[in-house]
Formats: structure tokens, C-alpha cells, sequence
């Protein structure tokens, strides 16, 4: 019979094998997730949901898959289900014939991009990025998004159009409110002194520690003997706004520094930390977040190795 110990086991390894074959596709795919969602927070879950279930869906397919196009598809039809989940206005993709809009210049695009998801439902932005940004044929699209090739070929036009016509458009500024502020700062203080003790007492016996696509832990006592098992990494850490969203920044100062180590989020209740989410793990998310800030990721930090 096997053991827990051993099914875990080789589903770590299973987990290795499936992150080396997707590599070469993550970092636009974390691209894709960010533009099809309109938010780096929401393309980040969205992208850490599409890789879990990726993996977990292999079992299914008899024949051979292309990697790309499972990746895609799968982030693609994991939206569309959120989506429809919350009841959203999906839109449709009717086949026709306008006459051919193209963007002269690859700013243009950029542009474009930022203001996808004011202007179009999200079925059609999801046909517009595979087809115009990342460049799969029409019929690879069509079955990503459930649809005809016409329908794919009709609907980048409209939108090409519409975005030709969309000049200068409103953005908003979503700042996040925290509401707990005296706990993080708290946190902060302790996490800077390397004082595990006092970070511990901050956090909930029940509170959840997530490492996304790394490790997850369930209660501070596994926090106490896994993660923090060691003590702390005795790096600085910093409040920043990432994205209109406060998060703790921890810093490695050593050699051509600073460089950004981890990425943090916390929620609290009580006056407690009921939620930790480190960002350790995601190359895509990091190196995103180092160019906004202006800042370079570290890209070697045991077990890791992003120089490779």
C-alpha cells in the first residue's frame, strides 16, 4: 500500500518534471494572465491556477499535447469559468466581415493593452491576446476560446478598430486600504530585528502560510517547525505599494545589492495575521515587480536558481 509519504514524494517529482517542460512558456503566460485579467494580483492567481491545474489535468490526455497550446488553453477556460461564476457579460464572437484595422506601431499595441478589459468582454480579450499578442493561428484560438476561426479573424478586427478609435482613456487609481496597519507594522519591526518569537506571537494559531507553487502550511505550529524552523533569513524588509496594494519587500543588501528576495502579503483579524503569502517562488512575479519598482530580483536564493 502506498504511504502518504510516498504519493507526496512523487508528486514533487511529478511537480519538477511538469515546471521544467512549461519554463520555456511561463514567463508570457504570466504576461497573458496579467492582460487577460487586467491586474498583475488577479494574472498572478490566475497563473498559480493555471499551472496547479495543468498539472493536475495530464492524467486525462491520451495523446501527445503541445505544451504552449495546453498552458493557454487552460488559463483561457479557467478565466472564462471565473467569470462566468460571477455572472459577467462573457460577450459573443460573431463572424462578419469589416475592413482590416493594423497597428502601425508596437507602442501602439503596448498602449492598447492597458485598457483591454474597459473596453470588451472577456471572451473577446482572450481572442484578441492569443491571436494579435501571442500569435497563435486562428484555429488553435477557436478552440481555445470555444469558437470558429471566422469568429477569431472577425473579432480582432472590430477590436483593432475600436482600440484605433479609443484615444487617451480614463485610468483609475485603486489604492488598497489596510485596515490593520499597527499589526504589520509590527510584523516589520520583528521580521527586521530576525526576531522569530515575536513574529510568531503576531500570527494566528490557525493562519495559513502560502509559498505559492512552493509549499503551503496550515497552522503556526507547522510554520514553527517548517518554514521558520531555522529562523529568519536576517535580510531588510520594507512597506511598498506593489500595484496599488501595500506589500513587505525583503531586500538583500550583499554584493551589487539591493535586490529583492521575497515579496510579502499579509491579511489580519483580531489583531492578528491570519494569512501569509510569500512570493519567494515566482520567477514570473518577482521579475514583473522588480521593473516596476526599479529594482533587480535576486535571482540565485537556495533552493532557487533564476541565473540558470
Amino acid at each position: 500500500m502506498v504511504t502518504e509519504q510516498e504519493l507526496a514524494g512523487k508528486a514533487r517529482e511529478l511537480k519538477e518534471m511538469f515546471s521544467e517542460m512549461a519554463q520555456a512558456h511561463s514567463g508570457q503566460l504570466w504576461n497573458y494572465c496579467r492582460y487577460l485579467t487586467g491586474s498583475p494580483w488577479d494574472g498572478e492567481d490566475l497563473f498559480q491556477e493555471t499551472m496547479l491545474k495543468a498539472l493536475g489535468g495530464l492524467f486525462q490526455r491520451w495523446h501527445p499535447t503541445n505544451t504552449k497550446s495546453y498552458l493557454y488553453r487552460m488559463a483561457t477556460n479557467i478565466w472564462i469559468d471565473h467569470c462566468r461564476r460571477e455572472k459577467r457579460n462573457l460577450g459573443t464572437l460573431d463572424e462578419g466581415d469589416i475592413p482590416t484595422v493594423e497597428f502601425t506601431e508596437t507602442l501602439e499595441l503596448q498602449q492598447a493593452l492597458g485598457y483591454l478589459v474597459e473596453l470588451f468582454k472577456p471572451r473577446q480579450i482572450a481572442v484578441f491576446l492569443l491571436f494579435e499578442v501571442f500569435k497563435f493561428k486562428a484555429e488553435e484560438v477557436a478552440g481555445m476560446a470555444r469558437t470558429t476561426p471566422g469568429a477569431v479573424y472577425a473579432t480582432t478586427r472590430r477590436m483593432k478598430e475600436k482600440l484605433k478609435q479609443h484615444n487617451n482613456p480614463e485610468t483609475q487609481d485603486h489604492r488598497f486600504v489596510h485596515e490593520n496597519e499597527p499589526v504589520i507594522k509590527a510584523y516589520l519591526k520583528a521580521l527586521n530585528e530576525g526576531d522569530v518569537e515575536a513574529v510568531l506571537d503576531l500570527i494566528s494559531d490557525q493562519a495559513q502560510n502560502e509559498a505559492p507553487l512552493g509549499f503551503a502550511e496550515f497552522s503556526k505550529e507547522e510554520m514553527r517547525n517548517g518554514s521558520l524552523r531555522y529562523g529568519l533569513p536576517g535580510y531588510r524588509a520594507e512597506s511598498r505599494i506593489l500595484w496599488g496594494k501595500p506589500v513587505i519587500i525583503v531586500f538583500a543588501d550583499e554584493g551589487q545589492g539591493p535586490f529583492i528576495h521575497d515579496i510579502q502579503y499579509q491579511e489580519t483579524e483580531n489583531g492578528k495575521i491570519v494569512r501569509h503569502v510569500s512570493y519567494f517562488f515566482r520567477k514570473e512575479f518577482i521579475l514583473a515587480a522588480a521593473e516596476e519598482l526599479g529594482v533587480p530580483a535576486q535571482l540565485t536564493k537556495p533552493p532557487v536558481d533564476w541565473a540558470k
